[in-house]
Parts: C-alpha cells; structure tokens; sequence
C-alpha cells in the first residue's frame, strides 16, 4: 500500500476549561488556530487540511481567510469533553478519505512545516515495518513516581542529568495513522509505531493560562528574530 494521498486532521472544540476560548483566542495578531493552519497549507505533500469543530469563530474565521480549508460540523454526541479524540478521528475518517492520516492540534502553534514534513518522510519511507508515528519530547530529569520510586535513575549514583538515559514524552504535536489502524484498535498508535523526536521549544502545547503565555512569548520573539 502506497501513502500517497495525505489529509491533515485538526480537531479544535469551541468550550475549553482551563484556557476560556483558547482555539480562537488571539496570538501575536491572529487567532490561535491561524497558526497552525498555516503551517499546515504551507506543507505540499498534505492534500487536504480538514478542521472538526462545533465553534462558530472558528468556522466564520476559516470560511473568511482559510477557505480551501475543509470544515466538519462535529456531531452533538462528540461535543463531550469526555469524548476521546480516536472516536472523533473514526467519524471524521469516514467522511474524508486518504491513504495516511496526520493529526495535530491548534494548541501546538510553534510546530513548523520542516518537521511535518520529515515525520512524513520517516514514515512513508518505513511503512508498513512502522503502522504509524507520533511526537516525541526527550526528557533528561530525575523522574519518580507516585509512591517515590526513582523511575528512570538510580538515587544512590547522582549521574549528571546529561548522562542520564533519556525517557520520551508524547508530546501530541503529530499523529500518523491509517484508518485501517484507527479501526482495528480505536487508536492513533498502530502495534508498530515510531517515535519521532521534537525539540522541547517547537512541541510546546498550551493547557493552562501560562503555556499561552509562553507559548505567545516564544512566538514573538520567533518572530522579532525572523524580521
């Protein structure tokens, strides 16, 4: 099987509880979901950019700056808060085919075009040995866990977090997924995923009040070295 055609799939909910309005929210001049639509549509191997959402700004901004952009009214029973984002990425697969699926986030608005584009590369060029690839962030920190176990070091050998073996976070800035995955398991992650690596900087994501701040910080100065 050839992954030729490729649709991006960028979820986006109108309510957020702890960042109020943060899709549409403004950031460094455009709302929040700009950025990454943009980056997006400037990736020529993605066919399709499509946008599921139950948000009247959002679907009002991308009708009036963004209209190639593929726009999905979700259901009323995926409105939840609760609904597990592979259930949204099931129904919105079976209305807009393609051979590979890449799912992201307004929220990761520093995520650049050149890493999309090799995630895809790495996984076109090692697929089916890998059924699918997501994000990765590399941490090199003293873990432990709830019951304070040492999880990735040894306490009695302070190593250098340096030397420390790194452990990954994912970070959900790119999903890569077949539907044939998405079906047969309810999920993004295939039984043979890769794990793809992204700088710390470009994978933040906003969750809370002060990821937006940083989030805006970092931009704007991304922007001021650029100009």
């Amino acid at each position: 099987m050839k992954l030729e055609k490729i649709v991006a799939l960028v979820p986006m909910r109108h309510d957020s509880k702890r960042v109020p309005g943060k899709n549409y929210r403004m950031m460094c001049g455009k709302p929040l979901y700009a950025h990454i639509i943009e980056t997006l549509l400037s990736v020529e191997t993605i066919d399709q950019v499509v946008v599921d959402t139950d948000s009247p700004p959002v679907m009002e901004g991308l009708a009036r700056d963004y209209p190639q952009v593929k726009v999905l009214l979700r259901p009323e029973e995926l409105r939840a808060d609760t609904t597990p984002t592979n259930e949204i990425l099931v129904h919105d697969t079976s209305l807009v085919p393609a051979d590979l699926y890449l799912q992201t986030h307004s929220t990761n608005p520093l995520l650049k075009g050149e890493t999309i584009r090799r995630a895809i590369a790495q996984l076109c060029q090692s697929y089916p040995e890998y059924d699918s690839l997501f994000g990765v962030t590399r941490l090199q920190t003293r873990l432990w866990d709830e019951l304070g176990r040492a999880v990735n070091h040894n306490p009695a050998v302070l190593l250098r977090t340096q030397d420390l073996p790194p452990i990954y976070e994912e970070n959900s800035c790119i999903y890569l997924f077949t539907r044939e995955t998405l079906l047969s398991r309810r999920n993004r992650l295939g039984e043979r995923p890769m794990m793809f690596e992204i700088d710390a900087r470009e994978a933040t994501d906003i969750d809370e009040e002060l990821d937006f701040v940083i989030a805006e910080t970092l931009m704007a100065h991304q922007n001021k070295v650029r100009g």
